[in-house]
């Protein structure tokens, strides 16, 4: 996981970010939208075309000013109850949709040249605008060297599995069909022996045009259209990911969800730039939010976000990135994991600060802090990232960062909805969350502040769990016979 891709305009002269040079998302307030604006899908779809305004005097005003005078506005997100039907996305949005702002979320397309940042501040300063923000660049690397290559055997992938107590885990409660773990990446080897029948239908969302990468920069696959076909051949990270939570256990260590599902969700494209052999992924602001929503829509419990906008990369005071999927996500009891970052020191990367979403930093299998391991106040525990066996595009590999800790901590998650749900108890994201938290193993003594509470103990998560609910109807059953 990586800050952000340094390979398109920068947007600010003063801002460290990249953003695509022809787009922004604009979020209005509550009831500003008009109905009859389309979702991206639609128009990308041709099935409707795009509005040419906001049917807002003010707002049209300034962004056409900036923009030559031609826009094209669309929603960023369908109604989840609409969510196949061609041409009427954007019809029915519920009332968590309407009140997070997803279906507030408007995506500007605009003339090359645009000064996006500039227009993006100005437009925050009209009284029906929430949020104005550049359509951010987002970069995930994976090391695909052959030294990283690897023929799995015997117990070889089991020592990081057993720092998290996952076989214990596993036969406390080995998951359940019906829990869905979405991972939002870089897509998915779905031919792979590990992922034979723990695999959902996944979506797409990449939609990176021609021109608004830089020069030297080549997009490899497809990268063009939004379909239900998350196939990652090129970059390995989201497979890397997949085989930590859900892998069938072939020729490796089972996944530590168990018999959950995973949902592929791919909104990191492809490319490979200038001087570098291994392809990398790459998607946009847009891609990656749409993914975020499409994942709770299409019914995750857990999804694992293995990558990051760095906050010193935005401009002072600017909105921060993936707020309205966040806060979709939690309305729908839907909890977030994410890497906490690889930048080695104090920082705070998004969606990983929000306090609603699961930080997670990386420890060596001697449980020592990974020196790569961001670390804050908001990261919540470590789990193991360094050297994980896990799938690659054409076999296995032993892949390091914090992308590669946040799916143990994804996989244990799954494991305490399909146990609450076995005890037809409720479990909300911050519930969840507290017991993660609770239940880690402590780190080893001078370990400093802001690598969590500690190593994730999935087993003891189970059983804090069921101690929970025990008290819950022990609370219950007292209260009725008092009545």
């Amino acid at each position: 996981m990586s800050a952000l891709g340094r390979t398109v305009q920068p947007w600010s002269h003063r801002s460290g970010t990249y953003a695509l040079p022809r787009s922004l998302l604009v979020r209005l307030k509550l009831g500003e939208v008009p109905a009859g604006i389309p979702t991206v899908l639609d128009v990308r779809r041709h099935a409707v075309a795009a509005a040419q305004s906001t049917g807002h005097d003010a707002l049209d005003r300034v962004a056409k000013a900036f923009a030559g005078g031609a826009i094209r506005v669309s929603r960023l997100h369908g109604a989840a109850r609409a969510l196949h039907v061609i041409g009427g996305r954007h019809r029915g949005y519920s009332e968590d949709e309407e009140v997070s702002g997803i279906s507030r979320v408007l995506r500007f397309d605009v003339a090359p040249g645009t000064h996006v940042g500039s227009m993006a501040v100005s437009l925050m300063q009209l009284g029906i605008v929430e949020s104005a923000i550049p359509n951010y660049v987002c970069t995930v690397g994976l090391d695909a060297s052959a030294a990283n290559a690897v023929n799995p055997d015997g117990d070889d992938g089991w020592p990081a599995r057993d720092l998290v107590n996952a076989r214990a885990a596993l036969a406390y409660c080995n998951g359940d069909p019906a829990i869905i773990i979405g991972f939002v990446d870089s897509g998915i080897q779905p031919e792979h022996a590990e992922f034979s029948q723990r695999l959902r239908r996944g979506y797409d969302t990449v939609q990176l045009g021609a021109g608004e990468l830089a020069g030297g920069v080549t997009l490899l696959g497809d990268n063009t259209g939004a379909d239900t076909n998350p196939i990652d051949r090129f970059v390995g990270h989201g497979t890397g990911c997949a085989g930590i939570i859900g892998g069938e256990g072939v020729a490796m260590p089972p996944g530590l969800a168990g018999e959950c599902r995973m949902l592929p969700i791919r909104s990191l494209g492809s490319a490979r730039f200038p001087g570098r052999s291994a392809a990398v992924g790459v998607g946009a602001l847009s891609d990656l939010d749409m993914g975020l929503v499409m994942a709770v829509q299409l019914g995750a419990s857990i999804i694992n976000c293995s990558f990051g906008t760095d906050d010193e990369d935005l401009e002072p005071g600017a909105p921060k990135p993936h707020a309205e999927a966040v806060s979709f996500a939690t309305a729908r009891d839907c909890t977030l994991v994410a890497a906490s970052g690889n930048s080695g020191d104090r920082r705070i990367y998004w969606p990983a600060a929000y306090p609603q979403v699961v930080a997670v930093g990386a420890v060596a299998l001697d449980r020592s802090i990974s020196p790569f391991t961001t670390r804050g106040d908001h990261v919540a525990l470590c789990a193991p990232g360094e050297r994980i066996l896990t799938t690659s595009l054409d076999g296995y590999q032993r892949a390091t960062g914090t992308s590669f800790a946040a799916p143990f901590v994804a996989g244990a998650a799954g494991l305490l909805v399909a146990r609450a749900r076995a005890r037809s108890a409720s479990l909300d994201p911050a519930t969840l969350k507290s017991i993660l938290m609770a239940s880690a193993s402590p780190h080893r003594a001078g370990v400093g502040s802001g690598h969590g509470t500690g190593v994730l103990d999935a087993a003891r998560a189970l059983e804090l769990l069921d101690q929970a609910i025990d008290a819950d109807e022990s609370t219950a059953l007292g209260g009725a016979d008092d009545g």
